[in-house]
């Protein structure tokens, strides 16, 4: 089993930053892959960003290409979200995941229990 908390979410004007984390507890001995997902009100979960455990892949969503940079500590077991150029249509409950696929393969919906999830992180956009 493995914990995910993410922080670091809040109210940030349009075109400014905010920098996500999901801290890892439990079993982090194996070589997860993590990535970040997003939710907007009526909308369906989408997968923005994911990283390989060495960090060597980083795939992005088109949309955030250039704006959004994901990092790992695994010293720390921790992940980050690094946003800026923030839009009002990118409110949504951020959600940190773990899982023993590819990066590149995060946005693939996985059979119930194969990934683990946070219970999310706001972050609202103001125009």
């Amino acid at each position: 089993q493995v914990q995910l908390v993410e922080s670091g979410g809040g109210l940030v004007q349009a075109g400014g930053s905010l920098r996500l984390s999901c801290a890892a507890s439990g079993r982090t001995s194996s070589s997860y892959t993590m990535g970040w997902f997003r939710q907007a009100p009526g909308k369906e979960r989408e997968c923005v960003a994911a990283i390989s455990w060495s960090g060597s892949s980083t795939p992005y969503a088109d949309s955030v290409k250039g704006r959004f940079t994901i990092s790992r500590d695994n010293a720390k077991n921790t992940v980050y979200l690094q946003m800026s150029s923030l839009e009002p249509e990118e409110t949504a409950v951020y959600y940190c995941a773990a899982d023993l696929g590819t990066a590149q393969a995060m946005g693939v919906q996985l059979p119930l229990g194969r990934r683990y999830w946070g219970k999310g992180t706001l972050v609202t956009v103001s125009s």
